[in-house]
């Protein structure tokens, strides 16, 4: 029996799963490398994101006749208005303020949106839609 025409066919099929196996491996390390970025970049943003949240209760806000109530979120409610080009949704404000857009939390923003809207800061113009007082 003549085993040459086998041991040929196996040597191509070796070679087109080695060339393949190559292949594969070039596109998992050019993965691998693009994945490494993506998270530098990831960690950037988020770095980014806790300094700006940071940095939001030192912003200075619009003058405030009266004081504000005792709570972290209402100076950075106030900078969230003075960078906004119109009105806003209290899920808008959630999302501005990285708190999870859960209903307990929309609820809560939109108390505090009512209260200052109540100490004259905000004006609401349309049911749920706030504005900066003109």
């Amino acid at each position: 029996m003549n085993i040459q025409p086998l041991l040929e066919a196996l040597d191509f099929q070796e070679n087109a799963a080695r060339t393949l196996t190559d292949d594969l491996r070039t596109q998992a390390e050019e993965l691998r490398a693009r994945l490494r970025e993506a998270e530098i970049h990831l960690e950037h943003l988020a770095i980014t994101r806790k300094t700006v949240t940071a940095l939001a209760d030192r912003i200075p806000t619009q003058a405030v006749s009266q004081d504000l109530p005792e709570h972290p979120d209402y100076p950075r409610i106030l900078a969230v208005f003075n960078e906004a080009t119109g009105p806003l949704r209290a899920r808008d404000i959630c999302e501005a303020l990285d708190h999870e857009l859960l209903p307990k939390n929309i609820e809560g923003t939109r108390a505090k949106l009512k209260r200052l809207v109540k100490l004259d800061l905000l004006s609401e113009d349309d049911v749920g839609s706030f504005a900066t007082k003109q």
